[in-house]
């Protein structure tokens, strides 16, 4: 059983943000590791950044499951995952010059969940990191916390690196 959401989110600076509607955002959380930056996934408390290669607007579908759903590595260009917490039964999706009250919110029951990201045709974006036909897929299920970590590398080199 799954919950899906299609969004489309303004990457400015080849970022959004995934967090809890409780947790108190604060930048200096994120991105502190310049490898972070190359593996584009970071987290702090109540909140996970995904790196993106496109500077502009991006297809993001956030999916929900009861369990570790199975994928295919083969499909995907880069794979990533880390632990968020959503102590508030509410799952924020913001791009990262959005306005916060504005942002994207979905329901999901409070606890301790894995993110996976999974990246496709992200050698589609332009040079310009405007256009493309890259998309994200993030996957969310409740799990034991995981370190910020790559599953699959792409050979595509994020932008804002």
């Amino acid at each position: 059983m799954s919950t899906e959401t299609k969004l489309e989110i303004f990457a400015d600076y080849y970022q959004f943000y995934l967090s809890d509607e409780a947790a108190t955002f604060r930048l200096e959380n994120i991105w502190h590791d310049p490898q972070s930056v190359l593996d584009m996934i970071d987290a702090g408390p109540g909140e996970v950044a995904v790196g993106t290669v496109r500077n502009f607007t991006v297809p993001v579908t956030v999916r929900i499951f009861d369990s570790d759903p199975e994928y295919n590595p083969d499909q995907w260009d880069h794979i990533t995952e880390a632990s968020l917490e959503i102590a508030s039964g509410r799952l924020v999706v913001m791009g990262c010059t959005d306005y916060e009250p504005d942002a994207k919110r979905i329901a999901v029951e409070p606890g301790l969940y894995r993110v996976r990201v999974h990246y496709a045709d992200l050698d589609s974006v332009a040079p310009n990191g405007l256009d493309g036909d890259d998309y994200i897929e993030v996957v969310l299920w409740q799990d034991e916390p995981v370190e910020p970590r790559v599953l699959k590398r792409s050979d595509a080199a994020p932008r804002g690196a």
